[in-house]
């Protein structure tokens, strides 16, 4: 059983970025990364359908220590897969990687102060175990297995081909075919115009519409910047520029809801012309940023709207039949291929089953400290992005707060380290992990993941300038984060630890 300082679950994006944290700050630290698959990227190498792409700028989904150098700010999934890679690749990372082995168990000894973690490996599925001082999982939050599709009635009644963008087959000719896609998130939004070319017509077909927003692919002054200024320092700048653009839209999201709707709504009346139904295709039942806004760059959408290349259409589905998909209205759209771009299912850490001195951890019984812990489970760190932001601010945050903890784990003489509710904590009111987010892949699965409070560490914010505050520039020890354990001196299991405070 090979044993290692830290374990990081997950060789995608914020995967490589904790790797790259902590051989920067606690380069005297062994390490692994276990990465189910069989390549680096995470998401942005699983997705391959048309026109994959981010929907945050690349000047904060980007590396803090990484300077995003292409013109592109709203960049393809290829070129950010290829960051990723190379990142990893001329930091020595890659090494470090265990390909195909993915984790289905983590037990904590209190005894040992240790995580043991059972993965299968290989294609036969052998079971190999490591052992770890710290466990940092980086696995995202959705199931590769399975992406989410709707119940359909008569789904198999349909003679043309179905694909769900999550496993998009690399033979797919649409060239000259009818395409519905349905949904209207980002990957439908995606779809839509980096297929209108080829198809012989497309449609995006939507429940209910959602807020879209265009934006330019290329960021002027970014590339204005680097002509003039030093890589980093001009990166530096537009990262604080484009934060800082993001927290002030989401604050007024929130404080003048109405004003923010009328701002966007215009816009798209901008882009689409007095004649367009705006309020039928492009006016949501919420407020902005209750859902996620959907970014499409240079009005591409817009663009295959005008020319009568897409089109949406608003209504709900009655039954799929043999030629397509029948409406509500009775209206019949004809497809030779459906898209079923209705969303994710989302898994917790991972899916893998922990425990602590044999008994299972309940996550849903658990509180989330900071975002990134759980009440009464050591040495585990989760890495959750923001649903405001974009992904990497956070991963960054965490992975410079775990490397503190590290520190002073050592400066103690500590082996473990354990976020634990105070007294005054123990009556306070709890909601879930996320709040105040409609999204449906959120709503089906939140009673699966810890709850949050009302008061702080315990609240999971998804506000980036506090969180700065908070974690990255708070004491490391303050009063819930307790460090204990010291080598020959076993701490309590936490269950004996809550029945001796009783």
């Amino acid at each position: 059983m090979t044993h290692f300082d830290v374990i990081i679950v997950g060789a995608g994006l914020s995967g490589i970025g904790a790797a790259y944290h902590l051989q920067d700050k606690c380069p005297e630290k062994t390490y692994a990364i276990l990465e189910g698959r069989d390549a680096i990227g995470g998401t942005w190498d699983l997705f391959r359908y048309p026109g994959i792409r981010s929907d945050s700028d690349m000047h904060t989904l980007g590396y803090s220590f990484k300077p995003w150098l292409a013109a592109k700010a709203i960049a393809d999934g290829p070129s950010i897969r290829d960051y990723v890679i190379e990142t990893a690749d001329e930091n020595a990372i890659t090494e470090h990687i265990h390909f195909k082995h993915f984790v289905k168990d983590a037990s904590w000894s209190t005894e040992e102060a240790r995580w043991t973690v059972t993965a299968a490996a290989g294609t036969d599925g052998e079971t190999i175990q490591f052992t770890c001082n710290l466990l940092y999982m980086n696995s995202g939050y959705y199931n590769y297995d399975e992406g989410f599709t709707p119940d359909f009635k008569g789904f198999d009644d349909f003679k043309g081909t179905t694909v769900h963008p999550q496993f998009w087959p690399e033979d797919l000719d649409y060239t000259g075919k009818k395409v519905v896609v349905i949904g209207s998130g980002a990957t439908a939004m995606t779809l839509v115009p980096a297929m209108a070319d080829k198809a012989a017509s497309i449609t995006m077909l939507q429940r209910s519409p959602t807020y879209v927003v265009s934006r330019p692919a290329q960021d002027k002054l970014a590339n204005a910047l680097r002509k003039i200024l030093p890589e980093k320092i001009a990166y530096a700048l537009t990262r604080f520029k484009n934060v800082q653009m993001t927290r002030i839209m989401y604050e007024r999201t929130r404080k003048q809801p109405e004003k923010v709707k009328k701002f966007i709504l215009d816009l798209v009346r901008e882009q689409l012309g007095p004649d367009y139904d705006v309020d039928t295709h492009f006016t949501p039942r919420y407020n902005p940023w209750d859902q996620r806004l959907c970014l499409v760059p240079d009005s591409d959408l817009f663009n295959a709207i005008n020319s009568g290349k897409a089109k949406v259409v608003t209504e709900i589905i009655d039954c799929f039949t043999e030629s397509g998909i029948k409406l509500a209205s009775g209206e019949l759209l004809e497809a030779d291929i459906i898209v079923t771009a209705t969303g994710l299912n989302m898994k917790v850490l991972g899916g893998a089953s922990f425990s602590i001195d044999g008994k299972p951890i309940d996550f849903p019984d658990t509180l989330s400290y900071k975002g990134m812990m759980y009440s009464d489970v050591p040495n585990l760190i989760q890495t959750f992005g923001y649903i405001n932001a974009s992904w990497t601010l956070r991963a960054d945050i965490n992975a410079e707060f775990v490397c503190r903890m590290i520190k002073r784990m050592d400066e103690t003489g500590m082996r473990q380290c354990t976020p634990r509710l105070r007294d005054e904590d123990k009556n306070m009111k709890t909601k879930p992990w996320v709040d105040d987010f409609t999204a449906g892949y959120m709503q089906r699965m939140m009673h699966l993941f810890p709850k949050q409070g009302d008061i702080d560490p315990w609240r999971n914010t998804q506000n980036y300038t506090l969180d700065k505050k908070t974690i990255r520039k708070a004491p490391i020890e303050d009063g819930t984060l307790i460090f204990d354990n010291p080598a020959g001196q076993a701490a309590k299991p936490a269950a004996e630890e809550q029945r001796s405070a009783a």
